[in-house]
Order: C-alpha cells, then sequence, then structure tokens
C-alpha cells in the first residue's frame, strides 16, 4: 500500500489506515476477539497506520490495539485525549495532559506515544499559548514523539495549523463534506502538516446500504446523536439530514467505479484530495477492512466521476452543512 510523508512527523503512513473507534464503543458491541481479527485483515492489506482514542470504550480500544502491538511491532497508533473531563478551557491543563498521556501509555503498553491529539477541543483551546507550550513540554519528557489536534471546523484546523509544532490535523473529509478542499488542505501542505481523513463514509452512508426505515442499535451514535444530543452532530451522517442523505447517498452510488462499491469509490475520492496523507475508516468485520484496505489500490477517479460528485454535492450536501463546519 502506498505509504505517505508527513514532513512535522517525519513519518511515512499507509494512505488507508483504521479507525477503531467501533472497537471501542458507540457502533454497538463489538467482541475483542473479532476487534483483533479486524486489525489483523487492516494490516494484511499494508495498513501500518492505527487511530484510536482513550475514550473509545473508556480506553477498551487503546487496550485492543495495545494487546495487537505485542505481536506487531512497528505500526504507527495515533491516539487521542481531552474528552475524559467536561471540554472547559480550564481543564486543558500540563497536569491533566500527564495523567492522560500517562493512562494511554499504559493502555498501549508502549513508553512513548507516537502522535497524540487533542480530542476536538473547545474552540478558545486553539488559541492558547499555555495548551501549545503543555504539548510541548510533553514531547521535551518523551511522553510523546508528535503531538496533532482533531476538530470539528476548518477554522480550528486553520488556527491549529499555523502553530509550528502541531504535526497533524484530523478533520472530517468526504464527499458530503468537502469544505476543507478550500483552505485547509492547501494551508496544511504548505506547512507540511499531515491530514488525517475522518468520517470518510459519513457514518456508512456513503456505502449505499442504508434505506429510510434503516434501524441502528441504541448503543449506536447513529441513533443517540442523530440531532446531536450526545456531541458534535456533524461526527453523526456528517451533519446531513438522515433523509436526505440516503437519497443523496443513492446518487453518489450511481458514480462508483467500476468493479468498486461505493464505500470504495468514496475512499478513493478522498486518497486523491491533494494534500490528505491518510483516511481513516473504520470496519467492524474483517471483509470490510480489506475491502477498504482494496480502495488504494484502485486507479484514480475520472473527471466525470469527479464532476459528478462535485455537482452532487452542490445540488444536495452543500447548503445542509457547508456553511456550520
Amino acid at each position: 500500500m502506498e505509504q505517505r510523508h508527513i514532513g512535522r512527523l517525519n513519518r511515512r503512513v499507509s494512505v488507508v489506515g483504521l479507525g477503531t473507534w467501533q472497537l471501542g464503543a458507540d457502533w454497538g458491541q463489538v467482541e475483542e476477539r473479532d476487534a483483533l481479527a479486524v486489525l489483523e485483515a487492516a494490516v494484511e492489506t499494508g495498513v501500518t497506520f492505527l487511530d484510536t482514542a482513550d475514550v473509545y470504550g473508556d480506553g477498551r480500544s487503546e487496550r485492543i490495539i495495545g494487546r495487537f502491538l505485542r505481536d506487531h511491532p512497528g505500526l504507527f497508533v495515533a491516539t487521542k485525549m481531552g474528552r475524559r473531563m467536561p471540554q472547559v478551557p480550564e481543564n486543558y491543563t500540563l497536569d491533566n495532559f500527564r495523567a492522560w498521556t500517562d493512562r494511554s501509555r499504559g493502555n498501549l503498553g508502549v513508553d512513548r506515544l507516537d502522535l497524540v491529539q487533542l480530542h476536538c477541543p473547545p474552540t478558545p483551546v486553539f488559541s492558547s499559548d499555555a495548551v501549545f507550550d503543555a504539548l510541548d513540554t510533553l514531547v521535551e519528557e518523551e511522553r510523546i514523539a508528535a503531538y496533532g489536534v482533531s476538530v470539528e471546523t476548518c477554522d480550528q484546523a486553520l488556527t491549529a495549523i499555523a502553530r509550528p509544532g502541531t504535526a497533524t490535523v484530523q478533520i472530517i473529509l468526504n464527499a458530503f463534506r468537502q469544505k476543507p478542499l478550500e483552505r485547509v488542505l492547501p494551508a496544511a501542505a504548505e506547512a507540511g502538516v499531515g491530514i488525517i481523513a475522518r468520517v470518510p463514509l459519513a457514518s456508512g452512508l456513503l456505502s449505499g446500504r442504508y434505506r429510510h426505515d434503516t434501524a441502528f442499535g441504541p448503543d449506536d451514535h447513529r441513533t443517540f446523536n442523530r440531532h446531536g444530543e450526545a456531541f458534535d452532530v456533524g461526527e453523526t451522517f456528517s451533519g446531513v439530514d438522515y433523509d436526505t442523505g440516503v437519497e443523496a447517498a443513492r446518487e453518489f452510488s450511481a458514480l462508483a467505479l467500476p468493479g468498486a462499491t461505493p464505500a470504495q469509490t468514496a475512499l478513493r475520492w478522498i486518497i486523491q484530495q491533494p494534500g490528505v496523507s491518510t483516511v481513516i475508516p473504520g470496519a467492524r468485520t474483517p471483509e470490510q477492512a480489506r475491502a477498504n484496505g482494496a480502495a488504494a489500490e484502485l486507479p484514480p477517479l475520472p473527471e466525470d466521476t469527479l464532476a459528478g460528485i462535485r455537482e452532487l454535492y452542490d445540488r444536495r450536501i452543500r447548503p445542509l452543512v457547508h456553511h456550520r463546519w
């Protein structure tokens, strides 16, 4: 699989990674043996980049990855911190950062974390010199090798990119969330900041498998956060109204590459956007992990397909999401 260089990390990562929120919680229960099988299948396709967080299953995702790392050294693991307490600026302190990263180091079984990302903190945090000084201290203390941010908005991303120590920005980017293409990706590329594209399938919408009457389990965020009840609504279906998303996804499916699924086409669209370092689809089964990895081997989407995706976004999706994030 193609490995892309991230300048400020001075590391190469697989262009398709694996997001592991679903291995911890909020997507229905996944047994540990099944989670390990997903990790194994992803690595077999060439995935070297894993993304997790300390709150996914209250550390369960990190602990499963830690167990996997014992037999698979050399993988790059990015975790996130900052949502174990109320997300208010005064909680983003060096003492809390030390405690949170110590817990993640224990969960993952490593002395130094490859990459720690602030987990969608409130906007004032991105402008706090004290916060970024504290992150620099974690690097100096060798608790972490590098740090980045996970953001909700393009403005947050641009503020973070301007910080000289920010190595990566994780942002929602998919065929239904195209605003980052305008300013964020060019700014990141110029600065040598990696772009980690999350929610690449719009919580599964872009797979084309959902209908208006599709039901999700009560412990699935696509049920309990559909209107932003638990966290930012942009994280669920990329903030697109579900019924509109189902209709738009049906149109997107008609644009899929011959021999590729709509989901693989959606991943290929992200991969070929200039400035993207890695895309992190989740997977609940080994088959899904292998299919995601195979998207890296697809040819670039032709111009008529790209034009069709732009037209679909402009007509159905842009009015719903473009101004919000």
